[in-house]
């Protein structure tokens, strides 16, 4: 039975007593695992935004909103137990409304860059907005990170679980196809944060669905992420043109800043990615990864290690590709929480998905979804301390 609020029992108590003991040690009062429901404002239309927070019974917890499922707060602790936020957002939605870069929301209908924002399927040429140079991005001007979602709070052994639904109409944002999209967050007592993606269409339509979350596991206001050492799990890249589209190779990364094979300092090669003139990128990591792993089950992606507050996060994917962006765009013009200012490299993004601008590379793993069939991927952010 669908829970509002849910309790923990004998099974979540014994997982949860270490961190609960942990915390009373810190003179914290331990929070219970479950979920609750807050408002959190409404849009400009005056649709109602609520806000759902998760605890998993050991202190963490995250927070999303129903206004492009975003997860505005994820506390996790460091290696001293202390817990802190480690990802980047707004005090309050008209933060969100004023226009941001993504934070912390679900991408869709098709996350990534669109060429010329066009492509055909089925002998059909279809348009779509172009709101990124002269490319489609993110699924075009409202995508899934600008509408609000259907909410449903469930109970499960693993934690406490989120269901955001939504409906993208026939030819929304030039998209064939009434597609039908669920995404699952799940935040586990073991400190993962799970998100489960599934949808259905009645006509043939791409779709590409993931999360946009800019993480600075040392805290949002801790500066930039260069200190951070990251891992990716691939051997390959997928090289851009100038307007940051695919050119259909696939090259190794031996040899190149894009090497991260082994444990590096985010900023020991980042200098080496040089600022682009055509779309204004003034330098760093914005590339898709060709990831060894995935498929049916998920696979580790990418490890990344702040030194500072001893904070490990691990990233586990069915996806065949990993976008790794070193928030190069950001600029000082977003104030975030706790007033905040956030500029370049102050976070760094992990978008699991298919590789940019699939649909118009048959020889990419496809994003073609079809009527009778499931889209589903899953990816698990996974953290620890040391």
């Amino acid at each position: 039975m669908l829970k509002r609020t849910l309790s923990v029992g004998i099974a979540a108590f014994i997982l949860c007593f270490a961190g609960a003991a942990a915390a009373a040690a810190r003179g914290a009062e331990p929070m219970k695992a479950g979920i609750e429901k807050s408002d959190f404002g409404k849009t400009e239309d005056g649709t109602p935004v609520e806000m759902y927070t998760l605890s998993n019974g050991t202190g963490m917890t995250a927070k999303i909103i129903t206004y492009g499922g975003i997860i505005t707060e994820l506390d996790v602790p460091d290696r001293d137990g202390k817990m802190g936020d480690v990802v980047l957002g707004f005090d309050d939605l008209q933060g969100y409304l004023a226009g941001h870069p993504f934070f912390g929301a679900i991408i869709g209908r098709v996350a990534n860059r669109v060429a010329k924002g066009k492509f055909t399927l089925n002998g059909k040429e279809y348009t779509l907005a172009v709101n990124n140079g002269p490319n489609s991005l993110h699924g075009g001007k409202k995508g899934f990170d600008k509408v609000v979602w259907k909410a449903e709070p469930m109970d499960s052994k693993e934690g406490p679980q989120l269901l955001l639904t939504y409906v993208s109409k026939d030819g929304e944002e030039g998209y064939p196809g009434n597609l039908s999209a669920q995404v699952l967050y799940t935040l586990t007592h073991e400190g993962q944060l799970s998100i489960n993606y599934t949808a259905k269409t009645d006509k043939a339509t791409p779709v590409n669905l993931t999360n946009h979350s800019y993480f600075n596991l040392a805290g949002p206001a801790s500066g930039d992420i260069l200190g951070h050492e990251i891992m990716i799990a691939a051997d390959r890249y997928t090289p851009v043109d100038d307007t940051m589209i695919p050119t259909g190779e696939i090259k190794s990364v031996k040899g190149t800043p894009y090497d991260l094979t082994t444990p590096t300092k985010i900023g020991a090669h980042i200098d080496e990615l040089k600022p682009n003139p055509a779309t204004k990128d003034p330098g760093g990591y914005d590339i898709n990864y060709v990831l060894r792993g995935g498929d049916k089950q998920p696979a580790l992606a990418a490890r990344v290690s702040d030194p500072k507050s001893g904070r490990i996060m691990e990233v586990y994917t069915t996806e065949p590709g990993l976008q790794f962006y070193t928030g190069n765009f950001l600029d000082g013009t977003n104030k975030g929480k706790g007033g905040v200012v956030y500029k370049q490299h102050q976070a760094f993004c992990l978008e699991a998905d298919h590789f940019p601008d699939s649909v118009n590379h048959p020889d990419f793993p496809s994003t073609i979804l079809e009527p009778g069939k499931t889209y589903s991927q899953t990816t698990i952010y996974k953290f620890s301390a040391k």
